[in-house]
């Protein structure tokens, strides 16, 4: 069941589940509030939640209304795209071959059947993008691992709206923003590290911050300079 909470200007969507501790969520690109709650909590113990963490919400809301966010892409010819943070112009090359995408100095040459229309160049280069990932990820993980005392069981990449990473400590998994792949390495290998050192301390605590710190001193610039970065146009839903 779905109901809200009205604080002034804040409006709170809450959702109740078989869970057994409440979660509390700020979503782009407008700021929307959901939590998500245990179904023995009453409506007005998560109120009072909320009132709790109020500044916390609107620091979040404040930073995503701020974030810049690119031009929705058309897939046509010298439209810019970014691959390792570095800038290319796209050519969209029409042949009866396979689909297969390349890069040439300042360019990059995405190769589509005739006819092909929007959604097709995409599927394809964001196909492109996820093996550019996969490629890029495994020396990273097996870098860290004998400096961390971690093992990574498995990773995922995928494209993702709010997170450009995430970690499930139960089975030493990771998962990749597919768009990682657009910004420069050092970024990627930032986040890397930041979703291995949840293996280690799964929340963001005092523990967790200092071994980002030995790990990687840099990390907060790191971080900084991500988010600082435009992400992808999106279509957004109430799902």
């Amino acid at each position: 069941m779905v109901t809200q909470i009205d604080l002034g200007t804040i409006t709170v969507e809450v959702v109740r589940k078989k869970i057994k501790n409440i979660h509390l969520s700020v979503h782009p690109p407008s700021g929307k509030v959901r939590i998500a709650a245990p179904l023995r909590l009453d409506l007005d113990t998560i109120r009072v939640f909320v009132i709790t963490r109020l500044e916390w919400i609107k620091r979040q809301q404040q930073k995503l209304r701020a974030q810049e966010r690119e031009p929705a892409r058309e897939y046509i010819e010298r439209e810019s795209h970014y691959v390792w943070g570095r800038r290319y112009l796209l050519q969209v090359i029409e042949k009866d071959a396979p689909p297969r995408v390349e890069l040439q100095h300042n360019k990059l040459v995405l190769q589509v059947r005739p006819g092909a229309d929007r959604a097709k160049k995409q599927s394809i280069l964001e196909d492109w993008y996820r093996t550019q990932l996969k490629q890029a990820v495994p020396p990273l993980i097996a870098k860290w691992e004998p400096l961390m005392g971690v093992t990574v069981e498995r990773f995922f990449v995928q494209r993702m709206k709010t997170q450009w990473g995430s970690c499930n400590p139960v089975t030493a998994s990771i998962r990749l923003n597919t768009d990682l792949a657009k910004k420069p390495p050092e970024f990627l290998e930032c986040v890397v590290v930041h979703e291995m050192v949840h293996l280690i301390e799964p929340t963001h605590s005092s523990r967790f911050r200092a071994l980002m710190d030995q790990f990687m001193p840099k990390w907060t610039f790191y971080r900084s300079e991500l988010n600082r970065l435009p992400v992808r146009s999106e279509e957004w839903n109430n799902a």
